[in-house]
C-alpha cells in the first residue's frame, strides 16, 4: 500500500524562506485549472497520449511552456532520483565548476546508487556534477551539499529555489532523492525544474553527456549516463530517471526536433518505462503548434531582493541639488488649485495697479508726505 500525497493549493497563506524572500503560496492549480484534475487532461480534436503505467504524467512543450496533455499533474509523490534535478538547478550558480573537493567519509558511504567516491581522491566540482545527473551517484549528491555548507543549508537553497520556480508541490528533504518522510514532487513540478535547468548550459553539458572519464585513486575509470534514451531516441537532450521501492520508476526528460524541444515527466511506474516515455515524446512533436493547450510551465517568480528598491530620503542636501520651489509647488498642485492660484495672482496685481494709480492722484493734489 502507498499514499499519496495532497497536493499544495490553498493550504497556507504564504511561504517564508530562510533567506528572507517570501513568496505567495499558490489559490489555485499552478499552471491552470484543469491541471488539478486527477483525470487525463487532453486537447480536442487530436488523438489521446499512448497509453502508459505512470499514475502521473505531464507532456509538454519548453520553449513555450504550454503543457500539451497531462494526468494528476500535482499529484504529489516520493520523485527518487529526478529530485536530483533541483539539487543541481540550485546548486550549479552557486558552487565553482573548477573547485577543488575531498570529500567526507559520509559522502562515500551514501546508500542506494553510487558513482564511488573516495576519500582519498581530489575531485572538481564538475566531476560531481557529472556524477550527480549521468551516475546518479547518492555519494556525489552528498559530497556537493557538504560542499555548499552542509545539508541543512542545501535543504534551505533547495526549496527556496523550488518556491521561486513555482514548484509548489516539491518539498526537498535529501539532496539525492533518497526516500524521507515528507519528501514529495509531482510530475508538473519535475517539468518545471527541468524547464528551468535547460535554460542552463552547463545543465545541458551534464545531462547530455553520454560517457566521460572519472577520477580515481589510480588513473580514473569510465561513467556513462544511465538514461538509456540518449543512445535510441533522435534529439534526445536527457535529463534524469530514477527508481526506489517505495517510490517506483520516474523519469523526467527532454528532446529536441527541427528547433523545438518537448519535456516529457512521468511518475510512479511499476516496470519498464522507458518505451512508454519515447512514445509520449513522439506525441508531443506530433501536436505541438496544433492543439489548444491545457496549462501552462509557469515562469520563475522574481525575486523580491533582487528587485530595485526606491532611494531613502536623503539626510542631506544640498542647496546646488534642491529643486527650485515654484517648480516643486506646481508639480504638487491640480489643475483647480492652478486655476485658483492664478485667479489670486492676477487679482493682486490688478489691485496693485488700482491703488498705485489712487496714490499717484493723491501726491499730485497734497505733495507727498514726510
Amino acid at each position: 500500500m502507498w499514499t499519496k500525497l495532497v497536493p499544495v493549493t490553498a493550504l497556507i497563506a504564504s511561504v517564508s524562506l530562510t533567506s528572507g524572500t517570501a513568496y505567495a503560496a499558490p489559490t489555485t492549480p499552478v499552471g491552470g485549472d484543469a491541471l488539478g484534475s486527477h483525470g487525463l487532461v487532453a486537447p480536442e480534436g487530436v488523438k489521446k497520449p499512448p497509453k502508459n503505467e505512470a499514475t502521473s504524467f505531464v507532456i509538454a512543450d519548453a520553449d513555450t511552456g504550454d503543457v500539451l496533455a497531462a494526468k494528476d499533474a500535482h499529484g504529489r509523490f516520493l520523485p527518487a532520483s529526478t529530485l536530483k534535478t533541483l539539487t543541481a538547478v540550485t546548486l550549479i550558480p552557486k558552487l565553482d565548476k573548477n573547485r577543488k573537493v575531498r570529500p567526507s567519509d559520509n559522502a562515500c558511504n551514501q546508500e542506494g546508487t553510487a558513482v564511488g567516491l573516495s576519500p582519498k581522491t581530489t575531485y572538481k566540482v564538475d566531476d560531481l556534477f557529472r556524477a550527480l545527473l549521468m551516475s546518479s551517484g547518492n555519494d556525489a549528491a552528498m559530497a556537493l551539499a557538504e560542499t555548499n555548507g552542509g545539508v541543512a543549508r542545501t535543504m534551505s537553497d533547495m526549496n527556496a529555489e523550488a518556491k521561486r520556480l513555482q514548484a509548489y508541490d516539491t518539498v526537498a528533504k535529501t539532496p539525492s532523492g533518497l526516500d524521507k518522510p515528507g519528501q514529495s514532487s509531482s510530475a508538473y513540478d519535475l517539468a518545471l525544474i527541468a524547464r528551468a535547468g535547460l535554460a542552463n548550459p552547463a545543465f545541458r553539458g551534464y545531462i547530455s553527456t553520454k560517457t566521460a572519464n572519472f577520477p580515481a585513486p589510480k588513473g580514473h575509470y569510465e561513467i556513462s549516463n544511465h538514461n538509456k534514451l540518449l543512445w535510441r531516441y533522435k534529439g534526445m537532450i536527457g535529463i534524469k530517471n530514477g527508481w526506489t521501492s517505495k517510490a517506483l520508476g520516474s523519469f523526467v526528460g527532454a528532446a529536441t526536433r527541427d528547433g523545438h524541444t518537448i519535456v516529457v515527466s512521468i511518475m510512479r511506474h511499476e516496470g519498464y518505462f522507458w518505451d512508454e516515455v519515447a512514445k509520449l515524446l513522439d506525441w508531443g512533436f506530433s501536436v505541438r503548434g496544433k492543439v489548444t493547450p491545457v496549462g501552462k510551465l509557469v515562469d520563475p517568480l522574481p525575486d523580491p531582493q533582487a528587485i530595485p528598491k526606491a532611494s531613502a530620503p536623503a539626510s542631506h542636501v544640498t542647496p546646488a541639488v534642491q529643486p527650485p520651489l515654484l517648480d516643486t509647488a506646481g508639480r504638487k498642485q491640480s489643475d483647480s488649485t492652478k486655476l485658483i492660484g492664478a485667479a489670486v495672482i492676477g487679482g493682486g496685481l490688478l489691485f496693485g495697479l488700482i491703488w498705485l494709480g489712487y496714490g499717484i492722484r493723491r501726491r499730485r493734489r497734497g505733495g507727498s508726505r514726510v
